[in-house]
Order: structure tokens, then C-alpha cells, then sequence
């Protein structure tokens, strides 16, 4: 993740919910410190743990942070993930943005593990969509790289993706593919999207750098990628979903891209405890 991005996103959601202060926080006597302890109630894979550091550091650099877990841990029912230490207001206050975004991430995480999992191909990719949440993309595109999956374009701007509507508007994937030679540099890939066997053949025609198959069953995906030159990417979106994933090993596509790791994947219960700082002991910096 990028720190200064992070940062900046952090800024937002903390003025989002504390808004001109948190009132319930100011009732609270910061006489003596206070220990937070963050733990898992499922168990799954974690992601999002330098976000605590940061986050709190933003509220108040006192704050002492020791991360007992990384991204990409493995997590059991009631493990402790992180203890924090220091004012009790302030770890109130910071508490629900970064459970928020942790129980997110680390949901992502978990549903990319179980997928790669599934799956059980290793000489095929699984990577996401731009089918993120409005504001959280760094972070949700992050968090399928902790549970081991990759990352597909991260906006507009960094790919060409030429779907039904782009070759419509062009009257032909020749057209569209041609177009965009034109105009882009060598450093921009062109990904073709086809639906069929005719659209399969212009495509290698124009010689697109990556072709998907959207929408397109298992057989017809072994099919196509059999088709499909050796020096051009496969990719097989659309339709696919955790109960149908291992229909897709040894088809031969290079990549499943799945919307669902992050569109309408369910977040991860972590939770966090507020005790006296003499209740826990110590803590050490990660």
C-alpha cells in the first residue's frame, strides 16, 4: 500500500466519523493507560495490520503498537492479532475505522485463499475486477494480494480493456484494436473481451495481447485457450463463482479474474477489548 495514499484515506474516514469530536470518548478519564487488545472471532487470513500503526499514529503518536500477526497470516477463532497501549479516549476514538477496515481486507484476504484453494491449480492466476468498493480500492486490490491472488488493472488508466460496447461503438474488434495501436504507447496492453469462437479468431487476427473469455463455461474456456496463440494471455471472467471454480482447473487460461472476491465478499468479525495496560503486561514494537 502506498503510505502517502493511506494516510490521505485514513484522513477522510476519521473525519467522516469523528466529525468535530467524538463525544462518548470525551467521557472517558485518561488517567493511567489503557491496553486494546484486537483479536479474531473466525478464523481466516488477516490483512490490513499496518494500518493499525498508522491510523493510531494519526490520533496520537504515543500510542504504542506491537503486531503479533503479518498480511497473509493464517488466524484462528479467539488469536490475538495486535495490542495496543496508551490513552483510553484515543483508542476508543480510532477503534471502528480501523476494525472497519481491517475486518474488510481481512475478508477479502480469507475469500482469495479459499478461491486459490478451491481452485487448486497453480499454473493458474487468481485475480480481481475493478468491481471494488468506491474509495477502498487500494486497499481492497491490496488485500487479494495478502491472500495470495493478483491484481488486475487498477483503473482506466493503466489498460486497455476492450469490451462489447467498445467494439460496437468501433463496428469491430479490428477496428478497435487497430485504434488503439494508433494511439497508445508500447508500454499499454491491449485485453480483448469475445463471447464466441468468430470473435475468439479476430481477436487473435488483431493480435491483442490478452483475450477473455467472458462469460464462457469451463469446456468452452479448455477450448478456447487451446485455440488461442501461446504468446497471447488468456483470461476467463464472469460467471465463475466459489461453487463452480474447480470446473476450471486444467483448462489452460492463464488468469480468472472474480468479481466476488471483492464486490460481495463478507468481512472478517474481529473485534477489540479495551483493559487496564497492568492486565496484559508489556508490549514491544513490531
Amino acid at each position: 500500500m502506498q503510505r502517502i495514499a493511506l494516510r490521505r484515506m485514513l484522513e477522510q474516514f476519521y473525519m467522516e466519523d469523528i466529525g468535530s469530536g467524538d463525544l462518548s470518548a470525551q467521557l472517558m478519564s485518561d488517567v493511567g493507560e489503557r491496553q486494546a487488545v484486537i483479536h479474531a472471532k473466525q478464523s481466516g487470513i488477516v490483512a490490513g495490520m499496518d494500518i493499525i500503526r498508522e491510523a493510531f499514529a494519526l490520533l496520537d503518536q504515543e500510542i504504542r503498537v506491537s503486531l503479533l500477526k503479518k498480511d497473509g497470516d493464517a488466524v484462528t477463532q479467539g488469536e490475538t492479532l495486535a495490542i495496543l497501549t496508551g490513552k483510553a479516549s484515543t483508542l476508543l476514538t480510532g477503534e471502528r475505522v480501523v476494525l472497519n477496515l481491517l475486518q474488510r481486507m481481512s475478508g477479502i484476504a480469507t475469500a482469495t485463499r479459499q478461491a486459490i484453494e478451491t481452485l487448486n491449480d497453480s499454473s493458474i492466476r487468481v485475480c480481481d475486477t475493478r468491481k471494488t468498493t468506491p474509495g477502498l480500492r487500494m486497499l481492497e486490490k491490496y488485500a487479494v494480494t495478502a491472500g495470495g491472488g493478483y491484481n488486475h488493472r487498477f483503473g482506466l488508466y493503466d489498460g486497455i480493456m476492450i469490451k462489447d460496447n467498445h467494439i460496437a461503438a468501433e463496428g469491430s474488434i479490428t477496428a478497435a484494436v487497430a485504434k488503439a495501436r494508433q494511439q497508445m504507447g508500447h508500454m499499454v496492453k491491449i485485453e480483448v473481451e469475445i463471447e464466441d469462437e468468430e470473435q475468439l479468431h479476430e481477436a487473435i487476427a488483431a493480435d491483442a495481447d490478452i483475450i477473455m473469455f467472458d462469460n464462457c463455461g469451463p469446456e468452452t474456456v479448455r477450448r478456447f485457450a487451446q485455440i488461442t496463440p501461446p504468446h497471447i494471455i488468456t483470461e476467463a471472467s464472469g460467471g465463475i463463482n466459489m461453487q463452480t471454480l474447480a470446473d476450471y482447473a486444467g483448462t489452460g487460461v492463464h488468469y480468472l479474474s472474480l468479481g466476488f472476491l471483492t464486490h460481495s465478499v463478507t468481512s472478517l468479525d474481529i473485534s477489540m477489548d479495551i483493559r487496564f495496560a497492568d492486565e496484559l503486561g508489556p508490549t514491544s514494537e513490531r
